[in-house]
């Protein structure tokens, strides 16, 4: 059996990961950025740091970031003490469909994966899921989206999205 080296290996492993991706490699000095579109802008309005008000007195705080070059949104949300949940996600335009995709991790054990598109104003992203043995939709909403402020909520619907129901709205204020 032949030997196989550290740098072989890694190489390998890139051209698998952009074949797998369907993307070509790029000549960086010649190629545009892989996420200077302007479509890969539309979440910017959530990067910031923010303060969260919800029902009952809720609050917590979220921490938006853009890492990897621009192309990925990181969220860093902190629901203490009003709630023990604590979670991220990555969300990144998908160049192939042009649609967003999030994936959420907590600290419940967590693992969500959302796609959708901004629209008429509005950041949609949903998922099917299985809640007590029932398909339902899930789907998160931006909304009301200023400069300082922004509404989110958490909705489900259980008639494969003919009508929707609001589990959670939270209250986005940025931190100064």
């Amino acid at each position: 059996m032949r030997k196989v080296t550290i740098p072989l290996l890694a190489s390998i492993l890139i051209v698998n990961s952009v074949a797998a991706s369907g993307q070509q490699p790029s000549n960086p000095a010649s190629a545009p950025h892989p996420c200077s579109q302007p479509e890969t802008r539309q979440f910017d309005f959530w990067i910031g740091e923010w303060s969260l008000e919800w029902a009952n007195g809720g609050k917590g705080r979220n921490v938006i970031q853009k890492t990897l070059d621009g192309c990925v949104v990181l969220e860093n949300f902190d629901g203490t003490p009003a709630i023990p949940l604590r979670g991220m996600s990555v969300s990144t335009l998908n160049a192939r469909t042009g649609k967003w995709q999030q994936t959420w991790v907590d600290n419940q054990g967590s693992y969500l994966d959302f796609i959708g598109e901004f629209k008429d104003s509005r950041m949609v992203l949903q998922r099917r899921a299985t809640i007590n043995g029932k398909e339902v939709l899930q789907r998160m909403v931006w909304y009301d989206i200023i400069k300082d402020r922004l509404q989110w909520n958490w909705e489900r619907s259980e008639d494969d999205g003919k009508t929707w129901t609001v589990v959670w709205s939270i209250k986005y204020l940025r931190r100064k």
